[in-house]
């Protein structure tokens, strides 16, 4: 089993959370053995025209991940949804033969993004929150259009991965969650998963983001709220066979008093009862974290707490300072079953 982090790129000495931090480096290094780039893999970040890449920023994180040691995730190769492509994208003219053009640039993208990295990245996000929430449909984009489709589009992106990457994890990544509102989100992610194996297309994993959220003072009461559909959902998927990675978890300090030991205790215990459930499944191997610490957690700007209260969702705090969460955490993965010996992801992937 692997503990891991997201992390960034900055100039060096930067406030922020990137490895050319030396103070946030330190915290990668000592607690981390995966890491996964924030942002600058996605294409608004190395993709700025239709005929170029920019992989400046990933290059130099990638440099830094391989000389301390640490195997890196690759994410995403393809956020489908069109706030999250480039402008150009969905703008872009494909011409009078649309499907061709659409199909030559994401597999011009997956491949030169997989063949440019090779076997230094294991596993891949290759498709990122492909399902609409509301109703578990699936996101439309000016590429998917052209292609004829999500469903094509998607597909494409998985086989394209599997040729340019074949020793690689390939993993559908999204947000569907335990809290209630969540059901159509799972509905469709079940409904994509089963098309997947209906149509023999190469996805190994289940990316489950984990953007977790209390609901108040009395976790267990809450978890015991939770755990069954939750359950539900993780049997579905795993009984396809697929393999299940946490890929972004942070907890969101929703319905909890300001007071911070109260609210720190409610969220490690938070957090130990969703990794406690989580780690039953013996497939998920691999926790990565959507940030070390408060400070440069994404969370305060998406959402500030109404009571004015800094959000406190990471395992350490602003100060660089372990909080009960990181101690959750550990526990977890102590007390969690005995996996058996990782092996080649060539051998455990599933062509079906």
């Amino acid at each position: 089993m692997r503990l891991g982090s997201c992390f960034g790129w900055s100039p060096p000495g930067a406030d922020r959370g990137s490895f050319a931090n030396p103070a946030y480096a330190a915290l990668l290094k000592r607690d981390c053995g995966l890491l996964v780039p924030e942002n600058q893999m996605k294409w608004q970040a190395i993709r700025p025209t239709a005929t170029s890449f920019d992989f400046t920023h990933m290059d130099a994180m990638m440099a830094w991940a391989m000389a301390n040691g640490l195997p890196v995730r690759g994410h995403n190769l393809l956020w489908h949804q069109p706030k999250w492509m480039p402008r150009w994208e969905e703008a872009y003219d494909f011409g009078a033969n649309p499907q061709r053009a659409a199909e030559q640039m994401l597999v011009a993208h997956i491949t030169t993004v997989c063949q440019r990295y090779g076997s230094r990245i294991g596993s891949y996000d290759v498709v990122n929150e492909a399902v609409t929430p509301a109703d578990g449909s699936l996101y439309q984009t000016a590429l998917s259009r052209a292609l004829g489709g999500p469903e094509a589009t998607l597909d494409l992106a998985f086989h394209t991965a599997r040729a340019a990457a074949p020793h690689a994890q390939l993993v559908y990544n999204d947000y569907m969650s335990w809290e209630p509102g969540n059901a159509h989100h799972r509905a469709g992610v079940l409904k994509l998963l089963e098309g997947f194996r209906r149509r023999k297309i190469p996805v190994d994993a289940l990316g489950v983001q984990s953007h977790i959220v209390t609901r108040g003072i009395d976790t267990r009461a809450t978890i015991a709220g939770l755990e069954g559909e939750w359950r539900r959902f993780l049997d579905a998927v795993t009984a396809m066979g697929y393999d299940l990675v946490i890929t972004e978890l942070d907890v969101r300090d929703n319905a909890l008093p300001a007071d911070i030991a109260v609210r720190d205790r409610a969220v490690a215990d938070y957090t130990r009862g969703y990794l406690d459930l989580m780690l039953a499944y013996p497939s998920l191997r691999d926790i990565m974290l959507w940030g070390m610490t408060d400070r440069y957690s994404w969370i305060e700007g998406f959402e500030p707490r109404p009571d004015k209260a800094r959000r406190r969702p990471c395992p350490y705090d602003a100060a660089f300072i372990a909080k009960p969460m990181r101690a959750a955490i550990a526990g977890a993965i102590a007390a969690a079953p005995a996996r058996t010996p990782r092996h080649d992801a060539k051998t455990a992937r599933i062509d079906r």
